[in-house]
């Protein structure tokens, strides 16, 4: 298994803190909205914003645009899903049920099951795109045989002329 660097290691867990806090701030914003200071709730909102560029700049670094390809994102997005309900979360939900947590133990079924489903929609468009790909390239390869065809009549006919 490869060991990765430091560096990686650390954009990794930032990109993890920004995503947290971007999400922890938007659910602030919600309770103080909630509680009537608007105000508070805007700067909360505003905070998120930053802290998602943040994150972004993240993921810049540890999946290079010019490099990820739509379909490499769509593999990393099932991926990650597949781990959530097939590692992730069913392992959290055994240790909510040795700690007698219900409320957890719920919740953790719940993202079980949405991880899933996600997983599949991911995959579903997936292999939607290859076999769109497939078709378009035989299109192409239709395209590039009558093209070659052409030029082969006009060489022909040069020849003949010359």
């Amino acid at each position: 298994m490869d060991k990765k660097s430091i560096t990686i290691q650390n954009l990794e867990a930032a990109f993890a803190g920004e995503s947290m806090a971007h999400i922890k701030y938007r659910y602030f914003a919600k309770v103080a909205r909630a509680a009537g200071d608007e105000e508070t709730a805007r700067h909360f909102e505003a905070t998120a914003d930053q802290e998602v560029q943040h994150a972004f700049g993240h993921l810049d670094l540890l999946y290079p645009k010019d490099k990820l390809t739509t379909a490499r994102a769509l593999e990393l997005a099932i991926e990650g899903e597949t781990y959530e309900y097939t590692e992730m979360y069913p392992k959290f939900r055994h240790l909510a049920v040795e700690e007698g947590n219900q409320a957890a133990v719920a919740e953790f079924d719940e993202q079980i099951a949405e991880s899933k489903e996600h997983a599949e929609a991911f995959r579903a468009v997936l292999e939607k795109a290859a076999k769109r790909f497939a078709a378009l390239a035989k299109v192409e390869e239709k395209h590039a045989n009558a093209y070659k065809d052409v030029l082969d009549r006009v060489n022909a006919m040069m020849k003949k002329a010359a």
